[in-house]
């Protein structure tokens, strides 16, 4: 059976914290244990560029993440994982997809377009302030996940539209240049519910837009220590009854704390524990899990390295799948050797064959959606007209797939030249099967 692919990046502009620890680090790390998963990690500096212009921030960022990824448990051994300025594919893969992208997909990008609404609110031109990086990265992101054809990418909800973008592009692509192949898997965006969102030190989400983060390795145990002594809490003094759900030091608890340390620590704090005894529970309970980690992480940290072997050492590992893959996407588009004829180039790309008959939904310039049927073959036999939604397109599929037969002329379908009805009546029929 093989495995599924899940793609992680990770944005190279700042110092890991505690709430980075708990909602993405620690459930990455576990999810790369499991034997059905082919998991890809990677520090995402290209696009650290986008958002920060300081050479020594995003350096030293670099250092930090894959310290603290590798300290946190993190097998290079049994993971892709790899810095993506190592990987000279996907530059030169996110060019090919720009050459597909419609530019109104692009108007379409949440960050674009709150770019553009800020600066109107502010009475600026338009596009001030606005790069190509910020316009654009969508399409680098969609290389990013498609150069290794990752099945799953979890990401918050914010980030969906940059999956369906991802989604139609490489639709797009396969369209133009599949020629009886699908180059590229669809991605699917994988929301996790249940991933754990810690707030900070002011009871709002731990961020570092908000200044409230809570340290995971750096300054030690004495700064983690200080910092959770900072957590708001209310006056109420010791030996009066607290509101467990009232108070961060609850759920950031919780986070390491087993059910039974749960339940007693929710009682002494109904009980009047005082909100000085309560941090200095919540310091103990994180320093047991933390200190180890930490004290990998200051080992790591010291031989840079050694972490650049283990990174170039991820990179080859990740090249060896990326190099032929775009080789394969070079000769798709044209861009092939003078010394094969291009009779024999061109065989080589359509030599992919189905299974079975097969549809093929995307998504073209004018933002409509189609589909395709192709026989066994890869020969195209019918062609939609466009739809207004993916939706519309998948029910349109499905009527076909249900009554086996084709519909009137002028029914939104054309057939492609010397296929008849019958040979898509026996298509679907053998899609029936």
């Amino acid at each position: 059976m093989s495995k599924t692919r899940v793609l992680t990046g990770i944005t190279t502009t700042g110092t890991p914290h505690l709430g980075n620890y708990v909602g993405a680090i620690r459930p990455a790390v576990a999810a790369s244990l499991s034997d059905n998963v082919e998991s890809y990690y990677f520090m995402a500096d290209y696009h650290a560029l986008i958002k920060c212009d300081d050479p020594a921030r995003i350096a030293r960022s670099r250092l930090e993440i894959a310290a603290t990824w590798l300290a946190c448990g993190l097998d290079p051994e049994r993971v892709y994982f790899y810095r993506q300025s190592d990987i000279p594919e996907i530059p030169e893969l996110t060019w090919l997809l720009t050459c597909v992208t419609a530019k109104g997909l692009m108007n379409r990008s949440h960050a674009y377009k709150a770019s553009v609404d800020a600066n109107a609110a502010s009475g600026e031109d338009p596009d001030a302030g606005i790069t190509m990086g910020l316009y654009s990265y969508p399409i680098l992101m969609a290389a990013d996940i498609l150069m290794f054809n990752a099945h799953r990418v979890p990401v918050g909800r914010d980030q969906i539209q940059h999956i369906e973008m991802a989604r139609d592009i490489a639709a797009r692509f396969n369209h133009l240049f599949g020629n009886g192949r699908d180059h590229f898997t669809l991605p699917e965006a994988a929301i996790e519910e249940s991933v754990a969102t810690l707030p900070g030190l002011d009871g709002r989400k731990m961020s570092k837009s908000y200044d409230n983060t809570v340290p995971l390795f750096e300054g030690g145990a004495k700064r983690l220590k200080e910092t959770i002594a900072r957590i708001v809490t209310d006056s109420r003094l010791p030996g009066e009854a607290k509101d467990p759900d009232s108070t961060a030091l609850m759920p950031i608890f919780g986070a390491f704390a087993t059910p039974n340390e749960i339940a007693e620590f929710r009682a002494a704090l109904a009980d009047g524990l005082g909100w000085g005894e309560a941090k200095q529970r919540v310091f103990e309970r994180i320093e047991r899990d933390i200190a180890p980690m930490r004290a990998r992480y200051e080992e790591l940290i010291a031989k840079p390295g050694h972490i650049e072997d283990i990174l170039q050492a991820g990179a080859a590992k990740s090249r060896r799948l990326a190099a032929p893959f775009l080789a394969q996407l070079r000769e798709a588009v044209g861009l092939r050797s003078f010394v094969a004829p291009a009779h024999t180039t061109a065989s080589k790309v359509s030599t992919g064959k189905a299974d079975k008959p097969q549809f093929k939904q995307y998504r073209e310039n004018d933002g409509r959606f189609y589909f395709k049927l192709l026989d066994a073959d890869g020969r195209l036999l019918l062609q939609s007209e466009g739809f207004e939604s993916p939706k519309l397109a998948g029910q349109s599929i499905a009527a076909l797939r249900s009554t086996a037969s084709l519909p009137a002329a002028g029914s939104g379908y054309t057939l492609s030249d010397g296929v008849t009805a019958a040979d898509v009546e026996q298509a679907l029929a053998q899609l029936a099967e």
